[in-house]
């Protein structure tokens, strides 16, 4: 079962996923219940035959099949795929354009996601805050942890939540994460509630987010497969492509004295900003790295066909170290035929 687990894309369908999963509750007699762990997707009632039909896409398995896999990229088995070819623990390329699996190395393994965490903290920022509200920084921003990343706001500071979200996703503030989810939700803790809410209703069965940035924590986890699903969802917000595909940004706020701060934040994908090349033929769009001990070297990212514009999302997590990481991603990307 496990290289069969994986989530249920809404991807702003809400309203038509309600109505797969009323169905298919009709059909298994399911009534409401406490789940014990409302991340792990058998708990949710459906018969085996349904979830299988969910993840594989096969009509065999469910009349209801259709109705969650038409446009979902599906992992049926992995071992078709050359686990050996990457050294990172878990990898997979997903088109986006013709719904299928290229690659896939246990894409339903729970794992740290580092700092990729901040793309769901970017759609939320982006689907429920104003970005040109202007954010008055709190305690809160203020990150100890040894080796953390920052983009080097501090309490006081005033700007506008557009270039919190730069300072976010470019040199992967965790500060800015903070301050954004502060700013969205009141709280750290309220925010969490509401990326797991998120990561719920995009079909992300495997993850469970406590805090805004992606610093570790034995209860903040994702799997390559739900990371697809959450990068997908967030694709389709013109917002984030622009922000993640900029190389770098230029950033003018005040202290909170009212003193004039200027930085200049700077994208950290090596595709991106031309320390790695791209196989011919491809030009990588937008991404998100992400570092920690536990989490290892870690990069999501789109790639586009020059040929055809076809799009594609890719994913490494816990490569051992940075070389290696983009070693993994130029081997998976390679694999895209163009």
């Amino acid at each position: 079962m496990r290289t069969l687990r994986g989530g249920i894309r809404a991807a702003g369908r809400t309203l038509f996923f309600v109505a797969a999963m009323t169905a298919l509750m009709s059909l298994t007699g399911c009534m409401e219940r406490e789940l014990e762990d409302p991340y792990i997707l058998e708990e949710r009632g459906l018969e085996v035959s349904d979830i299988l039909a969910a993840h594989t896409g096969k009509a065999e398995d469910s009349a209801y099949a259709g109705l969650f896999a038409a446009d979902l990229c599906v992992v049926a088995d992995e071992s078709v795929y050359d686990a050996q070819e990457i050294t990172a623990e878990a990898g997979a390329v997903f088109d986006l354009t013709g719904h299928r699996t290229i690659y896939s190395k246990n894409a339903f393994e729970r794992l740290y996601p580092a700092s990729i965490t901040k793309i769901m903290t970017a759609i939320l920022a982006i689907r429920y805050g104003n970005l040109s509200d202007t954010v008055t920084v709190t305690q809160d921003a203020v990150i100890t942890e040894s080796g953390a990343s920052l983009c080097g706001i501090k309490p006081g500071d005033r700007l506008t939540l557009e270039q919190l979200l730069y300072g976010l996703m470019l040199p992967s503030g965790n500060d800015a994460g903070a301050a954004i989810a502060v700013h969205i939700a009141g709280s750290i803790e309220a925010f969490a509630d509401m990326m797991n809410e998120e990561a719920r209703r995009l079909g992300a069965v495997d993850t469970h987010f406590v805090n805004p940035h992606g610093l570790t924590d034995e209860n903040h986890y994702t799997t390559a497969y739900d990371l697809y699903l959450i990068y997908q969802e967030a694709l389709t917000l013109p917002e984030f492509r622009e922000v993640t595909g900029c190389l770098s940004y230029d950033a003018a706020y005040t202290d909170a004295a009212g003193a004039l701060v200027t930085q200049t934040w700077q994208n950290t994908n090596q595709y991106l900003i031309g320390k790695r090349d791209a196989p011919d033929g491809l030009t990588v769009f937008s991404g998100k790295t992400g570092t920690t001990q536990a989490a290892g070297s870690c990069l999501i990212m789109a790639t586009r066909s020059d040929d055809d514009g076809a799009e594609y999302i890719s994913v490494v997590l816990k490569s051992p170290d940075r070389n290696s990481l983009y070693d993994n991603m130029t081997k998976l990307i390679s694999r895209i035929d163009n």
